[in-house]
């Protein structure tokens, strides 16, 4: 017997009951987005291998380990499933010039992929929303992407989400700490892990984010970048605080903070939650000055971040249980019923009159007795049931059943339906009659 094909590891199917729930996520992330004045970006979801190579930094585990790449067999290109969106959204920017009409403020959404151990909250496919602002250099639009996110977190009903900052300073002060870094490493000898060891002189700062329990004690002997930042990386990290304060958002300076990507500077930070085990990390990003530079183009400060959609659906549902797929459960305003050897066609038409209402109508379809499909109106959760019988057809009217409250069922016009159902649903009823 042939077996059924099931999907790939770590690439998932979203069904009904969950795929709801990320619609109005999705609705209220649309929103606020709008709210901060971002417009909306779509980028492919395959790029040239070199893209991420340049961008993400040829020694880090996603260019190293992660990606799915692949050479195109018809002209032989190197091409990647993007891994990140923030390399596609400067490749866009570039090759479009977006910045000749100066600052930008965009976001986009999808899929993403990484080749990594499938577990809860890590995919192979996931999905991000990413955020970016181009050419805004100062310390307010840091502080106003961290803001927005807590106002995110309000909106979406989620606590205990705590942030963390830090500063990654410029890239000379970064040298310098590279410097004294691999330095304090070297001395370390047998006490690095192979990781750290492969890293030493090829991305040594990336060691101090290992999750190694036996590195911890060494890492946090290691020197500290901050106090190799210079008066102006300073004086811009000490502008987000203020900014932050000033908008009540506590927070905690994490000197070990330094994000997976090699394109940050200065500020970055990361929203964590301790109610998704390991995977803690539901939103992260930071400041990037260097990357369009890095990609070709005039160099021009940006700042961003990305929000991992999986993540915070599972904290939605650790937070709220049953209770938020149930609010985001989408149920018709009308079920309509229809029996009788007549009635078909009639019933058809009379669900597309009301559609073209703008009411939101389900039509029973598959036949049934009449008991089976008032079981199927009263499961739909729809307030009202329409029931087209033989006689009704003939008199040229519908019956009106409410199915959430005990009012008394009548017979309408079908030429009125409209107005009618419109009224009870979203008028006034004065006599509280049906």
């Amino acid at each position: 017997m042939n077996q059924t094909i099931q999907a790939v590891r770590g690439m998932n199917d979203i069904l009904p009951d969950e795929a709801e729930l990320w619609e109005r996520f999705d609705e209220t992330v649309r929103a606020w987005l709008r709210a901060y004045g971002y417009r909306p970006i779509r980028l492919p979801l395959v790029e040239p291998t070199p893209l991420f190579a340049r961008a993400i930094g040829e020694v880090t585990d996603i260019v190293e380990k992660e990606m799915y790449s692949f050479v195109d067999a018809l002209n032989g290109e190197a091409l990647t499933l993007r891994p990140e969106g923030t390399a596609s959204c400067v490749r866009a920017l570039l090759q479009h010039s977006l910045l000749h009409g100066g600052p930008r403020r965009l976001w986009y959404a999808g899929p993403m992929f990484r080749h990594e151990r499938p577990q809860k909250g890590r995919y192979r496919q996931f999905h991000q929303y990413g955020v970016e602002a181009f050419g805004y250099a100062g310390p307010d639009i840091d502080a106003e992407q961290i803001v927005m996110c807590a106002r995110l977190w309000e909106e979406l009903g989620l606590g205990g989400i705590r942030l963390e900052i830090n500063s990654l300073g410029s890239p000379a002060e970064r040298q310098h700490h590279r410097a004294e870094l691999v330095a304090y490493l070297e001395r370390q000898g047998e006490a690095l892990d192979a990781d750290a060891r492969r890293r030493l002189h090829s991305n040594p700062l990336r060691i101090l984010d290992s999750k190694n329990p036996q590195m911890q004690a060494l890492v946090e002997a290691a020197p500290r970048l901050m106090d190799f930042l210079g008066e102006d990386s300073l004086a811009h990290f000490e502008g987000v605080q203020a900014l932050l304060k000033d908008a009540g958002i506590p927070y905690r300076i994490n000197p070990r903070l330094v994000r997976g990507l090699d394109y940050y500077n200065l500020t970055v930070f990361e929203w964590i939650t301790d109610r998704l085990g390991a995977q803690g990390t539901v939103c992260g990003g930071g400041r990037f000055d260097g990357l369009i530079g890095q990609l070709g183009g005039k160099p021009a400060p940006a700042c961003g971040f990305a929000m991992g959609v999986e993540r915070l659906i599972a904290l939605l549902e650790a937070e709220q249980g049953e209770a938020a797929r149930q609010a985001a459960r989408s149920a018709p305003d009308v079920y309509v019923v229809h029996q009788g050897e007549t009635t078909l066609r009639p019933a058809f038409a009379a669900a597309e009159a009301l559609r073209g209402a703008g009411l939101d109508v389900l039509l029973h379809c598959g036949g049934g007795s009449f008991k089976s499909q008032m079981r199927r109106a009263d499961a739909s959760g729809a307030p009202l049931a329409l029931i087209l019988g033989d006689d009704e057809v003939r008199e040229g009217c519908a019956s009106l059943k409410t199915l959430r409250e005990e009012r008394p069922q009548r017979r309408i016009p079908l030429e009125t339906l409209a107005d009618e159902i419109g009224n009870l649903l979203f008028g006034d009823d004065d006599d509280g009659s049906l």
